[in-house]
């Protein structure tokens, strides 16, 4: 996104880069560990695109702050690795009335999916696809389950692709369909996402 001249970027993470990080988060380098993530992400992108406005947020994102968060941006692309973040975003995106790119990772395959609830039917939101969160701990985390490092520049490729779809107006959104690539096949293949008319979220049923 700052190669192609995106004006400004933000980018939220409370957390420092750590070697584990290395093998899959590439605007990170071996100089940045122990720094903060977002700090080590601007330097890189700053590299890449002097002329890009980066606005660094070395904080969690929490239901006290996200609104406030959200609101500076037109559109948010998601990339978080647990569930509480995914569905306090996709909830304030709705709110907002903003574009949501969610990309999700596991150790041999990715998922991504565009969210735009509020523009009504059929657009779904991330609760249509998954009402509730799983129970704690069924899922593991990135750094337990381990994951292919490549796969997280495939989804960060496409993900980047569907953020400037949207931003420019062209092509077709992903919205109402979940992209997977299964890197062990080699392939992709998409699933179509209905809304889900009792959805706690963008439900119209009352």
């Amino acid at each position: 996104l700052a190669a192609a001249g995106v004006g400004a970027l933000g980018i939220v993470d409370n957390d420092e880069v750590d070697l584990s990080n290395l093998q899959r988060q590439i605007v990170h380098a071996t100089e940045s560990i122990g720094a903060p993530k977002v700090e080590s992400a601007r330097r890189t992108l700053g590299h890449i695109n002097p002329e890009v406005k980066i606005e660094t947020h070395p904080l969690r994102l929490e239901a006290s702050n996200a609104a406030a968060l959200v609101a500076q941006y037109d559109i948010v692309a998601d990339g978080s690795d647990n569930f509480a973040t995914r569905y306090l975003l996709n909830d304030v995106c709705y709110r907002l009335k903003k574009p949501l790119i969610g990309g999700a990772l596991s150790p041999f395959d990715g998922q991504l999916s565009t969210f735009k609830a509020y523009l009504g039917p059929p657009h779904p939101c991330y609760r249509c696809l998954f009402r509730e969160p799983p129970p704690p701990d069924s899922v593991p985390r990135c750094e337990t389950a381990g994951i292919l490092g490549a796969i997280a520049g495939v989804m960060g490729t496409l993900q980047a692709t569907e953020v400037l779809k949207e931003l420019l107006g062209i092509g077709e959104s992903l919205s109402g369909t979940l992209l997977v690539y299964d890197a062990l096949r080699a392939g992709f293949h998409s699933i179509k996402l209905p809304r889900d008319p009792d959805c706690p979220t963008c439900g119209t049923k009352p």
